[in-house]
């Protein structure tokens, strides 16, 4: 049986360190390894019977990159001699996904450091039972600072090192302006230069021989290529082989000091760019208030099992889904709707994990926990989304893989053409200085990062930012699907309508035929009448005793309220009880009866007190989420089962032209697909269950629900609340994050074939104009940060339809 496994990786630079990873897992045997530079994860199938993910681990870090896991403290009961603590530590070790474990016999304590996407608390918890022992709870876990600490640690270390390289690059340059260059001074640059450039550069050159021992050519060869020149260069002058001409110390440590400046910066921006799934993760509680037998106790949120019964206290978050069983308080729930103002929850009503009691003590009984809850799934579909890889992403890792040997190649021709070529432009003692100079500009400033990076952080961030908006971007095919989209197709029942029926026009005095026709429906279970009896309750009338009351099946009912006899039932039933209906109110009925509505008639002691109006109500977002996307130059349709009839009719209030009436559930994934044949990219918009078919057969589908009753599995966008403007938000996010894309590749294709050339010497012929390697390095380090940074930008973005 294969296993899918998420192991977060640090240490990859660009695209070349991606391939070069995938190609370590790949040699491991898995079934599948995909590799997302932009959320630095790497995404592994593999089978359990042949490999533990701990190989899978030993291998990557054997490719010279580290892997990020997360760490707890357990408290073990029952050890009693050292052989308890490898027994202990074994029967833990033999979980696939647990990459460390140290047992303490002194302090009780289980020292574990996991995969939390294969090994949850309670997967330790069994194995520490089953070996015998007593499984205490959580010391102290830290999920996230192990991660911080890693990349804290890292940026330290490169914070030094610029301090170091840039400070002395001035010494370097300030002893070359102040003092004419004797060997005596050659000799005093290599004594301040050597120790420095070692530390500076000592990670680029041990990055460059991994990548090489694994026959990966990478950003790291080619930058060592071109300061390992400059600094050899150095020696070789100082030695005396080679002209002063040729001493670029301070070029070689200001290089190597321009990589680590634009690694530290994109490692920070790049660490902003999974913000989303922290937030999203900062809901989970860490704790809850387990109800026993009427005494409360603490334990690990992840230890909650379905059927606990748990105390929220006022200001907690609600730790699992579930139901209350008793209390009454707000709970703010905005974090799936969107909505500020809290809900009331009373018995019966159910919660979600990760929303906020405000103001009442409730206790819930647990039903779904873990993995199994809302928002758990909810930071999966997010995760999984972030690591996908759409086509556009495929076509520059493509070119990533070719870009390397083919700067190589311009590097060389650059130096053979200004050393043969050179001296019908300059001095001849300057040829060969001016062919190195143009060699290592050219290696240094060609930097394939900004090409990797690209497309996953924008993926990344925008996938992330959907999420904030309660919209589930599925994969990174999506967002390029929504970019070419033609037509967008609605389902009307339960999409661009309420999908119950509810009061919508009454005729004659509405308060009065109101709260009689409710007083004898509240009897009755037809769904005609619960919405008359829902239309009462939520006026706040006051709903009346009945007595006597009988349905007659099809066509009404009749019962006693206040002492008089009160019928509601259609026209028929009316008029063959003696009761003429004005001509007013018939004529009215009719235009509602062609409206598509259906009419129910009020009698009341025997004369016609009024009517009301039933449909199924159309959505207040279906209008405006319509013409917005008229406005963006979609085709609207709508598709429905019910009769051309009705069906015009709620086509003609929402503003839609193009009607296909009277489709079965079945038939609608055929509808679909002739459009598709007519040369339409579709999107269909339904509720994510009846409508599964079409949602597949769709080029896009477009899943809408509203809190937990969401079909995380239909479409591959799920609109959490019940929304349709949320239909054109999440076109427009993913029109803006392939904009955004393409704007990233042009950038980082830009600064590749504006600057190459110059690097390369093409503008000194005719205007002297010659690209220092120092300056090659400073646009190398922009080039990658300009790009997240345009990512990161997303991070604001609000779609029109939600201003």
């Amino acid at each position: 049986m294969k296993k899918r496994a998420e192991i977060r990786i640090s240490g990859m630079t660009c695209a070349t360190c991606a391939s070069t990873i995938e190609s370590a897992l790949r040699e491991m045997g898995v079934e599948s390894a995909s590799v997302n530079l932009g959320s630095e994860t790497a995404q592994v199938e593999y089978d359990p019977s042949r490999l533990k993910l701990s190989e899978l681990e030993s291998a990557i870090r054997d490719a010279g990159y580290d892997v990020i896991n997360e760490r707890a403290t357990v408290k073990v009961g029952g050890m009693v001699c050292a052989t308890c603590e490898s027994t202990v530590a074994d029967a833990i070790r033999e979980i696939d996904g647990v990459s460390d474990v140290t047992v303490n016999l002194s302090t009780e304590k289980a020292y574990v450091t996991y995969n939390p996407k294969v090994v949850s608390l309670e997967d330790i918890r069994r194995a520490v039972e089953d070996a015998g022992y007593q499984y205490l709870g959580v010391v102290g876990e830290e999920s996230e600072s192990l991660e911080g600490e890693i990349r804290a640690r890292d940026l330290r270390e490169r914070m030094r090192k610029i301090i170091v390289g840039f400070g002395a690059s001035a010494l370097l340059m300030l002893l070359m302006y102040l003092a004419p260059m004797t060997h005596t001074m050659s000799i005093v640059m290599m004594c301040v230069a050597t120790p420095a450039f070692v530390y500076v550069s000592s990670g680029i050159f041990r990055a460059a021989h991994r990548a090489l021992r694994n026959r990966n050519l990478n950003m790291d060869v080619m930058y060592s290529m071109g300061t390992g020149v400059a600094f050899v260069s150095s020696v070789l002058s100082t030695l005396g082989v080679l002209s002063h001409d040729f001493i670029f110390y301070e070029t070689a440590v200001m290089l190597a000091s321009f990589l680590n400046l634009g690694r530290y910066l994109e490692t920070r921006a790049k660490w902003r760019t999974s913000d989303a799934i922290k937030k999203l993760a900062a809901l989970q509680p860490r704790t809850a208030t387990l109800i026993v037998s009427g005494s409360e106790r603490e334990i690990p949120a992840e230890m909650i099992k379905p059927g606990d019964v748990i105390l929220i206290r006022p200001g907690e978050r609600v730790p699992a889904d579930g139901e209350v069983i008793e209390g009454e308080g707000y709970v703010d729930e905005s974090m799936i709707s969107g909505e500020p103002v809290p809900v009331l929850k009373k018995p019966g009503s159910q919660v979600t994990g990760g929303t906020l009691n405000k103001n009442a003590a409730l206790k819930m009984r647990a039903m779904r926990v873990g993995r199994e809850t809302f928002l758990a799934q909810i930071i999966d579909l997010v995760d999984k989304a972030q690591g996908s890889r759409p086509e556009i992403q495929r076509l520059a890792d493509r070119v990533v893989s070719v870009f390397i040997p083919v700067v190589l190649s311009i590097a060389v021709l650059s130096f053979l053409a200004w050393y043969f070529l050179g001296r019908s432009y300059m001095p001849e003692e300057r040829v060969l200085m001016f062919a190195t100079s143009s060699m290592i500009s050219v290696l240094v400033v060609a930097c394939p990062c900004a090409l990797g990076l690209a497309t996953p952080t924008a993926v990344t961030v925008g996938i992330g930012r959907g999420a904030e908006l309660g919209i589930l971007i599925k994969s990174g095919e999506a967002l390029e699907v929504s970019d070419r989209l033609t037509t967008v197709i609605f389902d009307k029942t339960g999409t661009l309508t309420v999908g119950r029926p509810e009061v919508t026009e009454t005729v004659g005095d509405e308060l009065s035929i109101l709260r009689l026709a409710a007083g004898v429906e509240s009897r009755s279970e037809h769904p005609l009448g619960e919405a008359i009896v829902r239309m009462a309750v939520s006026k706040g009338v006051e709903i009346p005793e009945v007595q006597d009351f009988y349905a007659f099946p099809g066509m009404g009912v009749v019962g006693i309220v206040d002492g008089v006899e009160v019928a509601v039932g259609n026209r028929s039933f009316i008029s063959e009880r003696g009761t003429r209906i004005p001509d007013d109110m018939l004529e009215r009925s009719r235009a509602l009866e062609e409206m598509g509505r259906t009419v129910l008639f009020v009698s009341v002691a025997g004369a016609a007190a009024g009517a009301f109006a039933i449909s199924d109500a159309i959505k207040d977002s279906a209008r405006p989420a319509v013409q917005k996307l008229k406005g963006m130059g979609l085709d609207v349709v709508m598709i429905t089962g019910d009769n051309i009839r009705s069906a015009r009719s709620v086509a003609e209030q929402i503003g839609i032209e193009e009607v296909h009436a009277e489709v079965l559930p079945q038939e609608k994934a055929s509808e679909v697909r002739k459009l598709q044949q007519a040369g339409r990219t579709v999107a269909f918009v339904g509720d994510g269950i009846n409508d599964a078919p079409a949602l597949a057969q769709a080029d896009l589908g477009i899943a809408i629900g509203s809190g937990t009753d969401v079909a995380i599995e239909a479409g591959e966008i799920v609109l959490i609340r019940d929304d349709l403007m949320d239909v054109v938000r999440g076109i427009q996010l993913s029109r803006k994050v392939m904009s955004r894309i393409k704007q990233n590749i042009f950038w980082a294709f830009a600064y590749n074939t504006a600057l190459i050339p110059v690097a390369a010497g093409a503008l000194y012929p005719g205007f002297g104009i010659m690209f220092r390697p120092e300056l090659a390095g400073l646009a190398m380090a922009l080039s990658s940060v300009t790009v997240v940074s345009l990512s990161l930008m997303l991070k604001r973005y609000i779609p029109d339809a939600q201003k």
